[in-house]
């Protein structure tokens, strides 16, 4: 006799997992279709819209289960179900799938949709990081030399007119050795402060590029909170160099007194009635007074190292806040500045480094636009699509212009077509803004406006030169 329990249990087994993946597919083309509805409907929540389909998902999963697991003991309705839906689950696995692919081509998540703005493929180059960077540059390391000058020789008085004239000039250049020890004790100062200041300003940055790196809401009082931070931390650091200026105009001031000293000591050997011991501590006077001048050279060629650097560091940086409150205002986190991403990298054209634009930057009708922005509707996000592009194409090639046009839609009647040309100008004045507090330069941005037919809606397109 033929034992038959492992053979039914394998039909049972196999009737409920046909059963539950055929529940589960059609949970989840209803779910996707949910999904692609909630992202048409509100694109600024789409990721929490996520983490709740998916807690949606696992609900219904749960659900379906509980609903065969009431069925399991019921053979008949198990078999029923199964010849109803073996068609049933290779229709939907294929439209699971192809709602998947639809999901992906059709919504990336780059902060606007395809319908309103359109990016010409712009290749990064290899060694672009594709995520933009935490904290912002470091600053420039400042020197770290102390300047202390060699203690001057003393020497006994030889009572002759020249010896007294050698005393003199001994003291005067003690003096100013003195002066020095102080300039030097200032400079450590400024130093340690500015990089305490910078520190503190590289802490406040980071958090915020942080905050919008892992995603925020538009406008979240709290970076508006961190960015006033950041931004008063970067006028210590400004006030820091201008401590500097002062320590360097101090040091310009003894740099000519020590030539002044140099100069009397060479002049001490034409004066008349000197001895022998006389030249001989002059000539350990201008040997030091020598010494010291170079000490003095070196200090204020460093001072004016640092300052240049740092406050090209400062203008660099005000730049990069710009961008922030942008991204701030979006609530997506952006990366440097537009005008640092322009001149980073820049090799000089000729001698003038920058350079200019061939023609006065007209469109021919068959260039390709580098972005296509449509304002179909009233609340268009472009913004981070717009920055990515221009950073891709700055980082090509930084020397790059760009022309904007601003194109209306021509159909319908004369008073229509000049409302459009209106709208157009009007949308095109407010990407100019955005391009500007992205901090691209003024002189690289050309604009012009023009009417289309074929177009329905108005656009502003962005070409590259």
């Amino acid at each position: 006799m033929v034992n038959c329990a492992p053979r039914a249990v394998l039909v049972m087994s196999r009737n409920w997992i046909c059963t539950l993946s055929a529940h589960f597919v059609l949970f989840r083309i209803a779910l996707l279709t949910i999904q692609v509805a909630n992202r048409l409907n509100n694109r600024k929540n789409l990721r929490e819209q996520s983490r709740d389909d998916r807690g949606f998902q696992f609900c219904s999963f749960m659900v379906g289960v509980g609903l065969l697991t009431d069925n399991i003991s019921e053979p008949k309705v198990i078999r029923a179900m199964f010849q109803k839906s073996r068609v049933a689950v290779l229709g939907s696995v294929l439209l699971v799938s192809g709602c998947t692919f639809a999901s992906e081509s059709l919504f990336p998540f780059f902060g606007a949709d395809d319908d309103d703005v359109q990016v010409a493929a712009v290749a990064p180059p290899a060694a672009e990081a594709t995520t933009p960077a935490l904290a912002p540059p470091a600053p420039p390391a400042l020197g770290a030399t102390v300047f202390v000058p060699t203690a001057v020789t003393q020497a006994p008085s030889t009572g002759t007119f020249v010896g007294q004239k050698v005393a003199q000039h001994r003291s005067e250049l003690v003096s100013l050795q003195s002066t020095i020890i102080g300039r030097n004790q200032q400079l450590q100062v400024a130093r340690q402060k500015t990089t305490e200041d910078s520190q503190r300003y590289h802490g406040t940055v980071a958090a915020i590029n942080t905050r919008l790196q892992l995603g925020t809401t538009p406008g979240n009082p709290v970076l508006i909170s961190q960015w006033r931070a950041a931004q008063l931390e970067l006028e210590r650091l400004s006030q820091d160099v201008s401590e500097l200026n002062g320590l360097a105009n101090e040091v310009a001031a003894d740099s000519a007194m020590a030539a002044y000293l140099l100069g009397a000591a060479r002049a001490t050997y034409g004066l008349a009635g000197a001895i022998d011991e006389d030249h001989r501590q002059l000539a350990i006077l201008e040997d030091e007074t020598n010494r010291t001048v170079v000490l003095i050279d070196r200090l204020l060629n460093e001072l004016s190292e640092d300052i240049s650097r740092q406050t090209s560091y400062l203008g660099s940086e005000r730049r990069n806040l710009q961008t922030i409150s942008l991204a701030i205002q979006n609530g997506e986190i952006m990366g440097a500045n537009l005008f640092n991403r322009a001149f980073a990298n820049a090799a000089p054209a000729g001698l003038g480094g920058v350079a200019t634009p061939a023609g006065p930057g007209q469109v021919t009708a068959n260039e390709q636009p580098l972005v296509v922005i449509r304002f179909g509707r009233a609340d268009v996000q472009y913004q981070q699509a717009l920055y990515n592009a221009l950073s891709a194409a700055l980082e090509r090639r930084p020397q790059s212009f760009f022309t904007l046009v601003a194109v209306a839609a021509g159909q319908g009647t004369a008073a229509e077509v000049a409302l459009n040309v209106s709208k157009s100008i009007k949308n095109a004045d407010e990407v100019v803004r955005t391009i500007a507090d992205m901090g691209l330069p003024a002189d690289r941005l050309q604009m012009s406006s023009t009417t289309s037919p074929q177009i329905s809606v108005n656009e502003v397109r962005i070409y590259v030169r």
